[in-house]
């Protein structure tokens, strides 16, 4: 079932990976949207115990890696040729 899933997101991953990033605005919208790490793992606790824990759940999606180097990508051309601090 998992690659199966991975075998239909390759050509979205694909255009993922091709994608060039030469514009400021687009650049600023993809590092803001991305966040900078998984944001869905949490702690359910109730008295100081912990009840439930939810994995990361970023690394099943297989198009985790592509987004995260799309993001880095965005940083990077801020950095390199816009002259941002990010």
């Amino acid at each position: 079932m998992i690659t199966l899933v991975a075998k239909l997101c390759a050509p979205l991953g694909k255009q993922l990976d091709d994608l060039q990033i030469d514009n400021p605005k687009l650049a600023l919208f993809l590092y803001r949207v991305i966040p900078g790490q998984c944001p869905f793992e949490r702690e359910v606790k109730l008295w100081g115990y912990t009840l439930v824990r939810i994995p990361p759940l970023c690394k099943l999606n297989p198009l985790y890696e592509q987004v995260v180097g799309l993001r880095f990508r965005a940083m990077c051309y801020l950095v390199d040729q816009c002259g941002m601090t990010v």
